[in-house]
């Protein structure tokens, strides 16, 4: 998680935290789209995940690698509001008296939060999918406002939460890879976790990330297949299996392509988190440093200098009315000798 600087208002982190997300969602997507395409089992995957590109672009032009995303970074406000707004208040009910908190129970707060996260902003991530698996050329959703008005409107209000189950239920194998990896970081690196650099810190990230997106890539799949299903789509929304609930899409996916087949699209993915993590990163650090150039406490926006006699505890506000106290405890001695 990034972690939080008092000197940075709240807008800041909120805009630092969206730019990065946004950008970093922005230049992996072919790869998410690559995912999704495996996932639901679509014909441009018959061939192998680079034929898949190669024959999206052909059909629908290079464009199409980014379906969705329009839909995927509008989203990403909302969620991480509600995950942060959420995951506050977990945390301090799980504390105990110190005020102390266990690496599990943060883990668990964290997982509670995206949940609450995931629930509220569900629909959105149907809308991503139904614009990733159709046609650019012969469209069905003309756009984001059209996809959630003609599937509200054809398959109901329930349609906007299908495939929800799944996403629940794979937050307790992401929650346990998670917690897995963070408990043995201590034992690999040899060292205590509060002495780690900021590489070793991004290294934890992206192999926590991968072995916990792993173990809860199943009921991901699944929920891609029950999103994408629909009779109101042209070859029922181009998934490879035909099902009637979440139970049966487990079922006919490993009867029709094997356990494995629970899998599909993991390795675009796994490949997708090391760049978006790293892009993530750079971009927040970077506006962060945008930000408290702005904001006074540092020289330059290209180094982290600070500047001298700014006392760094100080959070914005402070820093500001001390500056227009000085100000005017200045300007008025001038004002006297000038006279």
């Amino acid at each position: 998680t990034l972690r939080r600087d008092g000197r940075l208002t709240a807008l800041q982190r909120l805009g630092c935290a969206g730019l990065a997300g946004a950008l970093s969602l922005s230049l992996t997507a072919p790869l998410e789209l690559l995912t999704v395409l495996a996932q639901v089992g679509t014909w441009h995957c018959r061939r192998g995940l680079r034929g898949a590109g190669r024959s999206l672009c052909r059909t629908e032009g290079v464009r199409a690698l980014w379906k969705g995303n329009l839909t995927a970074c509008l989203r990403l406000c909302p969620y991480s509001a509600l995950q942060l707004a959420a995951s506050r208040r977990l945390v301090t009910l799980f504390m105990d008296e110190l005020g102390h908190i266990s690496h599990w129970r943060a883990i668990m707060a964290g997982s509670l939060a995206g949940m609450v996260a995931t629930i509220v902003t569900y629909p959105t991530d149907v809308i991503k999918t139904r614009l990733i698996v159709q046609n650019r050329l012969e469209p069905s959703y003309k756009g984001i406002l059209h996809a959630f008005y003609k599937i509200h409107h054809q398959e109901g209000f329930r349609a906007l939460y299908r495939g929800v189950s799944p996403a629940i239920l794979g937050a307790v194998p992401f929650s346990a890879g998670s917690f897995f990896v963070y408990i043995s970081l201590d034992k690999i690196w040899q060292e205590p976790i509060i002495h780690f650099t900021p590489l070793q810190n991004f290294i934890n990230g992206c192999v926590a990330a991968a072995v916990a997106q792993t173990l809860s890539f199943p009921f991901e799949t699944v929920k891609r297949k029950m999103q994408a299903q629909s009779p109101w789509l042209p070859h029922y929304g181009g998934v490879d299996v035909h099902f009637t609930g979440m139970a049966d899409c487990f079922r006919q996916t490993v009867k029709n392509k094997g356990v494995l087949g629970l899998w599909s699209g993991l390795t675009p993915s796994l490949l997708k988190i090391v760049p978006y993590f790293g892009v993530m990163f750079s971009t927040f650090e970077f506006c962060k440093r945008v930000c408290l150039y702005r904001n006074g406490y540092i020289e330059s926006p290209l180094n982290y200098k600070l500047t001298p006699g700014v006392d760094q505890s100080l959070h914005p506000q402070e820093l500001r009315e001390l500056k227009l106290i000085r100000r005017e405890n200045f300007e008025p001695r001038k004002s006297a000798l000038e006279n």
